[in-house]
């Protein structure tokens, strides 16, 4: 399987410019490619995450990334869907937090010198800009028609676009025309957010180069229902071990959705795709042992082995204290219980006494604070099966520290 293949397989790609042209140059030639990373904060997130695995996966493929920090880009602030304009921060706190990002970075890229991936700021560039200057190479080839249309201002324009920040797409544009004349490159990668972006600096290199480059966005990290990943009570889940800790880290992964577990695993581990594919048909019990491998697979690859085996010990340690037989209390059901072949959640709570009635049982349930056989319930309808008491019983936890054990006669 070529790596195209791959990604295609994997469902990474959402967009791109050319497929044949691009699929030929993935299979048939050694692509320097690049992503840009606009250095907001002093650590990476989720959705970072998710880049740096894909420029991971291109790279152990014979490809070469170059890794992009907005020292520039992020004194202007890209509008992409953002509400209100981004907090401006100064060149002392964006080189702070790039070389954070630089760091963490070093976990998933070979920057080995010899033809390893390339670290580049476009503030070396950006900053040395003459606006006049900047006006008559660049600015030229912008039809600031066409900029409106693009959906990175599109959702701005009622609420306010600042010229500061519709600025921010023709500097996007010519770092890609600087990366093609300085390392050769000639495919830009990025969010599916970023697509507007992306053909900006395309049709800049071709305009001034004469040149045809690619552009190729990824799948974006959301859920089935197209809510972005990587948010909890506490904000963003990021990738310092001092802002979310490994075992919080592994729990959001171990928590997911069951609807979203075997797309977080086919793009962000490197499981063999067959592996996962096999996990598709999986349910139940089976489900929470893939949540565990999404679990494991990512705080390895983002905290190391050591911190990925003390938060997998962590949590089982958790889950089986909260299940000892000698020390959990106990509702023993009979089968008129389940005469229709489940019992719903709500019924379940009142069994159990873990909720006084049937409508606080369901205000527990909208609240999140409640998990069948560790595994959070959100639809107030929800129903347990009879074969989720095959193994014996099921086990019903509200909120963090009470365990129930419901058996079936």
């Amino acid at each position: 399987m070529t790596i195209f293949e791959e990604l295609k397989r994997r469902g990474l790609i959402a967009q791109m410019t050319n497929e044949e042209k691009i699929k030929e140059k993935l299979e048939n030639e050694k692509v320097t490619f690049y992503i840009g990373f606009d250095a907001t904060a002093d650590s990476l997130h989720v959705g970072h995450f998710l880049q740096l695995v894909t420029m991971s996966r291109l790279q152990k493929a014979g490809h070469r990334p170059i890794v992009l920090l907005g020292t520039g880009t992020t004194l202007v602030g890209d509008p992409t869907g953002k509400t209100d304009m981004r907090k401006m921060l100064t060149p002392e706190q964006i080189d702070y937090n790039s070389e954070c990002f630089r760091r963490q970075m070093e976990r998933f890229l070979d920057f080995n010198e010899k033809d390893g991936a390339i670290l580049a700021r476009n503030g070396d560039w950006l900053c040395k800009l003459n606006y006049i200057q900047m006006l008559r190479e660049v600015g030229v080839h912008f039809s600031v028609n066409r900029m409106l249309t693009a959906e990175c201002f599109k959702s701005r324009m009622e609420r306010g676009l600042s010229f500061l920040e519709f600025n921010y797409m023709i500097m996007q544009s010519y770092d890609f025309l600087k990366l093609y004349q300085t390392y050769g490159c000639t495919m830009q990668m990025g969010g599916d957010d970023q697509w507007s972006n992306i053909l900006g600096g395309i049709d800049l290199v071709r305009r001034v180069e004469g040149e045809e480059v690619c552009g190729m966005t990824y799948t974006l990290l959301t859920t089935k229902e197209g809510k972005k990943m990587g948010k909890t009570e506490k904000g963003a889940v990021w990738l310092d071990a001092e802002k979310t800790s490994p075992y919080e880290f592994f729990q959001y992964w171990r928590n997911v959705d069951d609807g979203d577990v075997i797309n977080c695993l086919k793009l962000l581990t490197f499981l063999p795709i067959e592996e996962i594919e096999a996990m598709e048909s999986w349910q139940g019990s089976e489900l929470n042992r893939a949540k565990e491998i999404l679990a494991y697979e990512v705080t390895r690859m983002v905290h190391g082995q050591q911190a990925a085996d003390e938060s997998l010990k962590a949590a089982q340690a958790i889950f089986s204290a909260g299940t000892d037989a000698e020390n959990m209390p106990t509702t023993v059901l009979s089968q008129e219980d389940l005469a229709g072949g489940a019992i719903s959640v709500a019924d379940l709570l009142v069994k159990t006494k873990l909720a006084p009635s049937k409508g606080e049982a369901k205000r527990l349930i909208q609240q999140g604070g409640i998990s069948v056989d560790d595994e959070k319930v959100s639809d107030i309808g929800a129903q347990v099966p009879a074969q989720a008491f095959d193994k014996g019983h099921v086990i019903l936890r509200k909120g963090k520290k009470v365990y129930h054990k419901a058996q079936l006669q």
